[in-house]
């Protein structure tokens, strides 16, 4: 999936290019506050589990293992729905050629133009910023 372009991974190379090199250099990786397993998810969303397996499958949600267990960051369940523009930015991400963990990482790299990262950008209004620049991944 990775090809190699100098000691940089293509996607990273790609990625950088359709940015602007000051954008490249300040964005950072985060991790989410707080991780709920999927049971969590079911019952905060008022859903049986395999109906949150289904959205996982589905790419409405998004969720990778940490220690064994398929997890989903906290803030990406909000008010027992799934926040409006996440299946939307999964979406243009996995047509991009991402991963889920790379989703993960994409959607929790700080970007000082927006304020944080872009999945708390999504709870608010800059969503539609966050999926236009998902969406120019994929050129």
């Amino acid at each position: 999936m990775f090809g190699r372009y100098g000691d940089t991974p293509y996607r990273v190379v790609r990625w950088c290019h359709a940015l602007s090199a000051w954008q490249c250099e300040r964005v950072t990786e985060t991790v989410p506050a707080q991780w709920l397993p999927l049971p969590d998810v079911a019952e905060r969303l008022d859903v049986s589990i395999s109906k949150v397996h289904q959205m996982v499958r589905d790419g409405s949600l998004l969720a990778v293992r940490r220690d064994g267990v398929l997890r989903v960051p906290a803030e990406l369940v909000a008010n027992r729905t799934v926040l409006k523009h996440l299946p939307g930015v999964i979406t243009l991400l996995h047509d991009a050629g991402y991963n889920d963990e790379e989703c993960l990482r994409w959607l929790y790299a700080t970007d000082e133009t927006l304020p944080g990262y872009p999945a708390a950008a999504l709870g608010g209004d800059k969503a539609t910023e966050v999926k236009r620049r998902a969406q120019a991944l994929g050129f």
